[in-house]
């Protein structure tokens, strides 16, 4: 009977909580700031700059013309709380504040132009219908920002500039690009050659993208015949 008993008694497994799993924990570490580790191109927003992006729209809800304000609020962020505090601010569509938080990176003793800032402003300022004001603000780009801008940021501002239907300001760029003595001299070089080209068609600049196509064709061609020969 007994024997038949401990046959029946439930086994008794130990019961995992979902919770239990360390896997599901994230660790925070906390320290002062000039512990702080880098900020990832300012997608990660600290105290400073919530609290500064705070301050900008209660500035700009009461009085919009005070720059003074916006300025002084700006003055006490660092690098990567500034670029954060512009992208959040481009994230909540607040374009006006995001402008003037550009206007002052541009100030900064760090700054060195950055097309990948340019391109949110045109994505930004093409969704509100400002079409002049995209043109205006790539004319503030030189042929040396072009030359020393990495590729991500360059056909990235390209693509902005596309999808916006700003021709001119498109084909400007190619221009200061072959200024500084672009060629299609790497499959990175290939890429923006065959965006510029597909866009530039798109918007009837036929004879500059039969001048990229030409250029592509030309280094294609060139590495062709290597391997033949």
């Amino acid at each position: 009977m007994a024997s038949s008993l401990r046959l029946h008694l439930p086994i008794h497994l130990p019961y995992n909580h979902p919770t239990a799993n360390p896997r599901c924990y994230t660790p925070v570490r906390c320290g002062p700031r000039s512990n702080r580790g880098p900020l990832y191109k300012g997608r990660t927003l600290t105290i400073e700059a919530i609290q500064a992006v705070q301050s900008l729209k209660r500035t700009h809800r009461s009085d919009p013309s005070n720059n003074d304000a916006v300025f002084k609020t700006l003055s006490r962020l660092v690098k990567s709380d500034l670029i954060a505090a512009f992208n959040e601010l481009i994230r909540q569509d607040q374009f006006d504040l995001a402008v003037k938080v550009f206007s002052v990176i541009k100030l900064e003793d760090w700054y060195k132009t950055d097309l990948n800032l340019y391109a949110k402003l045109v994505s930004a300022m093409a969704s509100k219908g400002m079409m002049d004001e995209i043109d205006r603000l790539m004319n503030d780009v030189e042929v040396a920002d072009v030359v020393s801008a990495d590729g991500k940021g360059l056909v990235t501002v390209i693509k902005a500039l596309l999808a916006a239907d700003r021709a001119e300001s498109t084909v400007r760029v190619y221009e200061m690009m072959k200024a500084g003595g672009w060629r299609c001299n790497s499959s990175a070089d290939d890429y923006v050659g065959k965006v510029l080209s597909r866009g530039l068609r798109r918007l009837g600049k036929k004879e500059v993208a039969d001048e990229i196509d030409a250029e592509i064709e030309r280094v294609s061609g060139g590495v062709l015949e290597k391997m033949v020969g």
